[in-house]
């Protein structure tokens, strides 16, 4: 009875840590930025900031807070403490709205000193959200993996993100609203993070299997999960790496604006896109049991190829057709937006399937940690630093108008995704040496 007990805690702490986690990076990742627009500014100079200056944030957490954790042979309070952090950062990120009054229009300098305090907010939430998952949650698992959980443990690994993607579109629209109550949003989430923390304090318990793991001083080890030599002696890893670096290059160009594109550009209300996008991404998890199929036929190239393939289908329908001419923002059934999403979704849930099992496939056994850290730096800190510099201008050069109370204000058009799909084809140039080398390698 006991091992039944201690199996199904372990198992509510999987999925409630796992899907609050990956509910606050949606709400990050997909509502931060129409926040910004609703109460700050319509300004992507302060989205831009935000991405770079938290992908770096993030980058830097992960990796201190990993090597901390490993010193100190605990998992259990980096995560709580990390959990109840970002939870509290996220709902005073809502608060910055009340520098401006919760009004777009507001003088330079106010702007300025809101955008400012978004930015730092931001920051300090990734840190801690890094801290509490990325550093925590994800070494705690693995610490916890067995052969008899491993494969359980990698589906709730590879469908969490997808399930915390669907439930956060949706329920963040209905939270927010059509009268724009972000603050609800934050205050709702904020509090599942801060609830999750308390939680994993009184009924998580670290792997007895974990001891402290000291090499040198604590610089010395935290330098050491720098070590490119060691990346270096594995082609085919680098050039997956590249593909999932020019992937995403491609992918926070546009999707970082998605919600800000539909609303203030298509007309729609934040609820409506919610509906709109969950509808769209719920049918794209469709796409799983092809690409399962094809994984387990090692087909890992092929599946990359049509999963690129999908995304620029997708991106390119909404370049083309998703303009306010084609576009009615009073009802959801808008096929041009739909069908874009659906292979939008579709090919994004693929290739996150595809390269997230493909890399870890080549990850050496005893480096699995450091491993993981490169994969950070691929696949958030280099998208996330060179994608607003592609994409602030695209929006400013297109997208510039007056709003009702004659400011200037810069709004995602569909030129962007039309760019987008330009980028999202040479995602196929890493992939086509990625293929070489698994080819040799075979």
């Amino acid at each position: 009875m006991k091992n039944k007990s201690s199996n199904l805690r372990f198992w509510i702490l999987v999925w409630s840590l796992g899907l609050i986690g990956q509910l606050c990076w949606n709400i990050e990742n997909q509502w931060f930025n129409t926040f910004v627009y609703a109460k700050i500014a319509k300004d992507p100079t302060i989205i831009s900031w935000m991405v770079a200056v938290s992908a770096i944030s993030t980058t830097l957490s992960t990796f201190l807070f990993g090597t901390l954790s490993d010193r100190s042979g605990k998992r259990k309070p980096f995560m709580a403490i990390g959990y109840i952090l970002w939870g509290i950062f996220t709902i005073l990120f809502g608060t910055t709205e009340f520098l401006t009054g919760g009004k777009p229009d507001a003088g330079a300098s106010v702007i300025l000193v809101a955008g400012t305090a978004v930015v730092l907010a931001d920051a300090l939430m990734s840190f801690f959200g890094s801290m509490g998952n990325d550093a925590s949650y994800n070494a705690w698992l693995n610490d916890r993996m067995n052969d008899e959980n491993r494969g359980s443990i990698g589906a709730a690994l590879a469908t969490q993100p997808i399930i915390g993607t669907i439930i956060g579109t949706i329920l963040g629209g209905i939270l927010i609203g059509s009268n724009d109550n972000y603050m609800r949003l934050f205050l709702v989430f904020g509090g599942l993070a801060i609830f999750s923390g308390i939680l994993s304090l009184f009924i998580l318990e670290d792997s007895k299997d974990l001891k402290p793991y000291k090499d040198g001083s604590f610089f010395h080890q935290l330098l050491s999960a720098f070590n490119f030599k060691e990346l270096l002696k594995r082609k085919e890893l680098i050039w997956v790496f590249l593909t999932l670096t020019t992937y995403f290059i491609a992918f926070n160009v546009y999707y970082p604006h998605v919600g800000n594109y539909m609303i203030y550009y298509l007309g729609f209300s934040a609820d409506s896109i919610g509906i709109i996008q969950g509808i769209a991404l719920i049918l794209g998890m469709l796409s799983v049991i092809p690409a399962s199929r094809l994984l387990n036929k090692d087909k890992f190239v092929l599946a990359a190829f049509i999963s690129i393939l999908l995304s620029m289908i997708g991106v390119g329908i909404l370049g083309i057709f998703g303009r306010p001419q084609y576009i009615d923002p009073s009802t959801i059934l808008n096929w041009p937006l739909l069908i874009g999403l659906f292979f939008f979704g579709c090919g994004y849930i693929m290739f996150m399937q595809v390269t997230s099992v493909w890399m870890k496939q080549l990850f050496p056994e005893d480096a699995k940690g450091q491993f993981e850290g490169f994969r950070i730096i691929f696949f958030v800190l280099i998208p996330w630093i060179v994608s607003p510099f592609i994409a602030n201008p695209i929006i400013k050069q297109n997208g510039e108008i007056l709003d009702a109370n004659g400011l200037t204000a810069y709004l995602p058009t569909h030129v962007l995704f039309l760019i987008s799909t330009i980028l999202i084809l040479l995602t196929f140039l890493p992939l086509i040496f990625a293929a070489r080398e698994k080819k040799e390698r075979k």
